[in-house]
């Protein structure tokens, strides 16, 4: 699990699953580059980042709404030479709803934020990880892979989009010992999870502590996770022990999946 002397570029790493990541990698001795829209979010981040091997941490401005911007970002950052070891693709869920109620523009955002930005920012890496002589890319997407989620009708079409973008990388890149693979997070204590539970709350009236709690009971554990747990799959999958390990899902669910 020692990761000193390579540099992870994680997206999405000012707060949940994310941050978790960031601060699990440093921890493990990785440089850390965080990527985010929020600059004084990713200097509070930056400032948590352990140091403990003598790494010097970075950050990147751009915002996945806007695929050209992280594109520049990106570009601007490899164009000195800078290479990376560890690409963890992460962004915030599609808004929650029935899939018939969903407007086009849902989808088209809901595709650019997830499979074109993480397309931009694997062909930025993949050149240096070539020289390097490996790489290891990481998705964290969503349960939704395996088995459709309820009321998550965008989310559910373009993870799965996700997923099989994924499974071909890892068939083309593997050649050049560079894997891909994804983590499939179940229901995490997030932002994200929090606003599912509240938008459910303001629809039913049920209290949002109740939602919670049936979230909890729909996993075999009986609990939600905690963003650490997430971070840990991709903190293995990002390490030496993981080398022959390509082109999987790993469900971080409890059990809750119903399929193996």
């Amino acid at each position: 699990m020692d990761l000193k002397g390579k540099t992870a570029l994680v997206s999405g790493s000012t707060q949940g699953i994310g941050k978790a990541v960031a601060l699990k990698l440093a921890e493990m001795g990785a440089k850390v580059v965080l990527l985010a829209r929020n600059e004084d979010k990713l200097k509070s981040v930056l400032d948590e980042l352990s140091t403990g091997s003598g790494q010097k941490h970075n950050y990147l401005v751009a915002d996945f709404s806007n695929p050209s911007g992280l594109q520049q970002a990106v570009e601007n950052y490899f164009s000195n030479g800078n290479l990376v070891d560890i690409l963890v693709n992460n962004t915030g869920g599609p808004k929650a709803g029935p899939v018939m109620d969903a407007d086009i523009s849902e989808f088209l955002a809901a595709f650019n934020q997830h499979l074109i930005c993480n397309h931009i920012l694997v062909q930025a890496v993949v050149p240096g990880m070539k020289k390097l002589g490996e790489g290891r890319i990481i998705n964290i997407i969503s349960t939704s892979v395996k088995q459709p989620l309820p009321g998550l009708g965008v989310s559910n079409t373009i993870r799965g989009a996700v997923g099989n973008w994924s499974k071909t990388l890892a068939n083309e890149l593997g050649q050049f010992n560079i894997t891909v693979n994804n983590v499939l997070p179940g229901a995490t204590n997030t932002t994200r999870l929090q606003e599912i539970a509240s938008n459910k709350s303001k629809k039913t009236g049920e209290p949002v502590d109740t939602i919670f709690e049936e979230m909890a009971e729909e996993s075999p554990m009986k609990r939600i996770a905690r963003p650490e747990e997430i971070a840990a799959a991709v903190v293995f999958l990002a390490s030496p022990g993981a080398s022959y390990i390509n082109g999987i899902n790993i469900p971080v669910d409890g059990g809750r999946t119903k399929s193996l």
